[in-house]
């Protein structure tokens, strides 16, 4: 099938993170800190491949853009902007208007997210992590389909086996998230295989990109009788299935990829924990991991009461070689020292929730500290434990979290016995503090680290996949020249037309912020009303009319 053309040119202003070119672990020096950079120009992106294949900065205003369409001998498939021009390669062209104060920024990546939890959103009463479970989370995640009877009892992984709640819940998460503009996600899904393929075929066809794991849970000390799997054999041999489910409906992992998922070591026996280590590493290359640590206090008190052999709730996971450069810890709110030493030395990546932290007491984690030592670090919205699925709200709960985390018991003794030395003099009270600049890093950058995508998504250089947004913040202009007579007409009454085009969502401009202040009001203040579009991999997935 010939394509109706063959690049996308993308028009406007484009704000992402600086790449962070050196490591944030030096000893002897303070760390490098990320920050926002800006071009304005244009970039064109391949239809076939969905990369950017170039861009041209000093292509900025009309007169610039006809000459560099010109050279390139392109023209726009939809007429409007050719003029006079000649050309044989037809191009689309996508505009951010600086009028409306649009920008185009790197898609957001969830690094943890519970997508059958989606309905509890905003649900947790008082509860802490381990009655939450009990409570909302199991009940909601049981529901997604029935379990065999017997042990060994193979269950359908068709689809279409899934309940309708099911598929409307999954539905839901995916268009919900893609207009919050996250472009990639790290689901757990729940025990059930139909319902799992079901998640990933939705994935796949709505074009999210997707880590999608059947979570394991056989403990029968932990997991209540109506929702577990019936032994560890069945609970591997069910995520097999899974696993080529998703292998045959996206055979090259361009959208879809299985991710081995242990619920958390207390639903795992330890013939499960075992067994999925080594499924996770019999594929070439090996297979994603993701599961929690240390959320809660009681949790990691549980820890030492189940595992009484293992030093450490990260020496559990590193036992069973679930540790490893392609596992995503979620939480990690109370690791010790060395158990951040040992996920350093495994290159295990962590996802920060800082808003589920909150929502359910768990604590504050210290993500500068885990910066500073070299642990990666993405953002999660962990929905349901976390209220909304906006990447976005968590990367200012982010900041917000780190702006108390000084004040905490935790954080005060921890460093008051700091094994560094010369830590008190060697950076300055409140380093702690993450900036909009670094949450917005965590959120793309660090994120696509996290799950070992850092030179495919999380920015806009030369080779990378357009997995992008469209952000619309409004005009600020007027339609008057008084604001007075803007807003009463000559009979005293109200205006019926106050602006030609104003603030869009929460976020309002007058005019005089600079470019910085204004993706801060962003991030402050902003919303899904402005992701105006959404590509993954070249591909528009959501447009807001």
């Amino acid at each position: 099938m010939m394509k109706e053309f063959e690049f996308t040119v993308y028009r406007g202003t484009f704000i992402q993170l600086a790449r962070l070119h050196e490591s944030s672990s030096n000893s002897t020096s303070s760390p490098v800190k990320p920050g926002l950079q800006r071009n304005k120009g244009v970039l064109w992106v391949s239809a076939e491949s969905g990369r950017i294949k170039g861009f041209d900065w000093k292509a900025q205003d009309d007169e610039a853009f006809y000459a560099f369409m010109s050279r390139h001998g392109w023209i726009d498939v939809d007429g409007k902007t050719n003029g006079n021009l000649g050309g044989a390669t037809k191009v689309k062209i996508v505009e951010a208007r600086e009028d409306k104060n649009e920008f185009f920024f790197p898609g957001f990546i969830d690094t943890h997210i519970h997508a059958p939890q989606y309905p509890n959103a905003g649900l947790f009463g008082s509860s802490t992590l381990l009655d939450w479970l009990e409570t909302y989370t199991f009940p909601v995640e049981s529901r997604f389909g029935t379990q065999p009877s017997k042990p060994g009892q193979s269950q359908d992984q068709k689809p279409e086996d899934t309940p309708e709640s099911a598929l409307h819940v999954y539905d839901q998460v995916v268009s919900r998230t893609l207009s919050h503009g996250t472009t990639c996600a790290s689901y757990f899904a729940t025990i059930h295989v139909p319902a799992t393929n079901a998640l990933a075929a939705i994935c796949h066809t709505r074009g999210q990109r997707a880590f999608i794991g059947r979570v394991c849970m056989d403990n029968p000390d932990f997991c209540p009788e109506y929702y577990k799997d019936l032994s560890a054999e069945d609970s591997i041999s069910a995520t097999k299935d899974t696993i080529q489910y998703i292998h045959t409906l996206d055979p090259k992992g361009v959208l879809v990829k299985p991710i081995v998922t242990p619920r958390f070591a207390p639903t795992c026996s330890r013939p499960a924990l075992t067994s999925l280590g080594q499924l996770a590493a019999s594929y070439n290359p090996p297979l994603h991991i993701q599961t929690h640590i240390a959320e809660n206090k009681n949790e990691v008190a549980l820890m030492k009461e189940l595992f009484p052999e293992a030093d450490s709730y990260a020496a559990v996971y590193d036992q069973h070689n679930l540790l490893t450069p392609r596992t995503i810890l979620a939480h990690a709110v109370h690791l010790s020292q060395e158990e951040r030493n040992l996920v350093k030395a495994r290159d295990a990546k962590i996802s920060h929730c800082p808003a589920s932290n909150s929502a359910l007491g768990s604590g504050i984690a210290p993500v500068r500290d885990y910066i500073d030592e070299g642990i990666t670090v993405g953002l999660g919205t962990d929905v349901s434990g976390g209220y909304s699925p906006s990447i976005l709200e968590a990367a200012r709960q982010a900041c917000l979290a780190s702006r108390l985390l000084g004040h905490t018991k935790d954080f005060i003794e921890f460093h008051s016995h700091s094994h560094d030395a010369g830590y008190a003099s060697k950076y300055a009270e409140g380093r702690e503090k993450l900036s909009v600049a670094e949450s917005l890093y965590l959120a793309t950058r660090g994120g696509a680290a996290v799950v070992n995508m850092e030179n495919d998504i999380g920015g806009f250089e030369i080779g990378m996949i357009w997995d992008a947004q469209l952000i619309q913040l409004g005009s600020v202009r007027m339609s008057g020249s008084s604001p007075l007579s803007s807003i009463v007409n000559m009979n005293g009454g109200p205006s019926t037309s106050l602006i030609k085009s104003g603030p869009v969502g929460n976020v309002d401009l007058f005019g005089n912020e600079s470019w910085e202040e204004m993706v801060q009001k962003w991030v402050w203040s902003g919303d899904d009303r402005n992701v105006k579009a959404v590509w993954v991999g070249g591909r528009m997935v959501h447009w807001r009319g």
